[in-house]
């Protein structure tokens, strides 16, 4: 039914209809966050959604035992997840020497 079909730029179609209205077209009519994902890859979403998961298992599993307020992942947990993506990755990691343990544990704030 188009007049005319113009790619605007990736994942962006424009379709002109014969009464010169127009038809966006994101991600070929594809979920868009799959199809034209421009941001995080896969791993970091997969990571991100098995934190979300695990604590929600970890507030239900401790119900009624946490405090109201913001609740930081237990690093067992966020431990576990690394360790598993890197497997799923096939990534062995190291140990930690002393001096990086004592860097790592010296932060205060910031990344």
């Amino acid at each position: 039914m188009a007049k005319s079909v113009r790619r605007v730029r990736t994942f962006l179609d424009e379709y002109v209809l014969p009464n010169r209205n127009k038809i966006f077209l994101c991600g070929e009519g594809r979920l868009v966050n799959l199809a034209a994902a421009e941001g995080h890859p896969s791993e970091v979403m997969s990571t991100s959604f098995c934190g979300q998961a695990l604590a929600v298992e970890y507030i239900v599993k401790n119900k009624g035992k946490l405090p109201v307020s913001v609740i930081m992942l237990p690093e067992e947990i966020d431990n576990y997840i690394a360790g598993i993506q890197l497997e799923a990755m096939g990534i062995k990691i190291d140990e930690l020497t002393e001096e990086q343990k004592k860097y790592l544990s010296s932060w205060q704030e910031g990344t």
